[in-house]
């Protein structure tokens, strides 16, 4: 996806996730607990995404070349979440609309420009908008192009992140196959020929399941559903 369309799917999903939190709050209210973040209840979850927006919007405005001096926000009261969330949505988008791609900002990956930051933070949107519409009871498909994007920096830039030493010793391909995308991914690549398993379905949906938003069950597995699940959770992202 070029920048440009991941700052399209930043506006959607910012907006999908403010209509999804508001209807769970009308719903369940502030204390309904997050399935994919099972340690948040819904105010939690929302206050999240306010505060990784404010974070990367300072960032992106002020160019700064490290997150040194940033002004960490005050966490408003449950009430006044939405309001917060909707200015700090706000402004990453002005802030990413008016910089070019390739303008140098700090980022924790090795790319250091703002193309980073839209395809990081349209792709955080679109999975916690799922967060929310989880707790509301309601989940909408992540589109194909969207869903393989997030795929692709999955193994691009989170599994390299949080395995820095490269794959756990032992492991085999884990095969991704997007049907709605006509696409196939691998996990752990270089680790040997034949995959431990081959995990189908929509791109979104296996964009899910490397996150762990949804069990394995979610996608049809061809191999050693147990074996491909342990090596997904080696990626630990917490």
């Amino acid at each position: 996806m070029a920048p440009e369309e991941h700052l399209q799917v930043l506006r959607a999903e910012n907006a999908r996730f403010a209509a999804a939190a508001t209807a769970a709050r009308a719903r369940h209210g502030w204390r309904a607990r997050v399935p994919g973040c099972p340690d948040w209840d819904l105010a939690d979850l929302v206050w999240h995404l306010a505060e990784v927006q404010h974070f990367w919007g300072w960032l992106v405005r002020t160019r700064a070349g490290s997150p040194a001096g940033y002004p960490e926000p005050v966490r408003p009261a449950d009430d006044e979440l939405p309001a917060f969330l909707a200015e700090q949505a706000r402004k990453l988008e002005d802030a990413l609309t008016r910089a070019a791609p390739a303008d140098p900002v700090w980022t924790w990956a090795p790319q250091q420009d703002v193309a980073f930051v839209l395809r990081r933070q349209a792709q955080e949107a679109t999975v916690h908008r799922v967060d929310a519409e989880q707790v509301l009871g309601e989940v909408t498909p992540i589109a194909a192009d969207v869903g393989l994007d997030g795929l692709d920096e999955w193994l691009e830039v989170m599994v390299p992140g949080a395995l820095p030493d490269g794959p756990p010793a032992g492991a085999e391909p884990v095969v991704f196959h997007a049907v709605d995308a006509d696409a196939q991914r691998r996990l752990f690549a270089g680790s040997g020929d034949l995959p431990v398993a081959t995990l189908t379905g929509p791109a979104g949906v296996l964009l899910l399941a490397a996150w762990r938003r949804v069990p394995l069950t979610s996608v049809t597995v061809d191999g050693d559903a147990d074996r491909a699940q342990e090596l997904l959770a080696s990626v630990s992202l917490t």
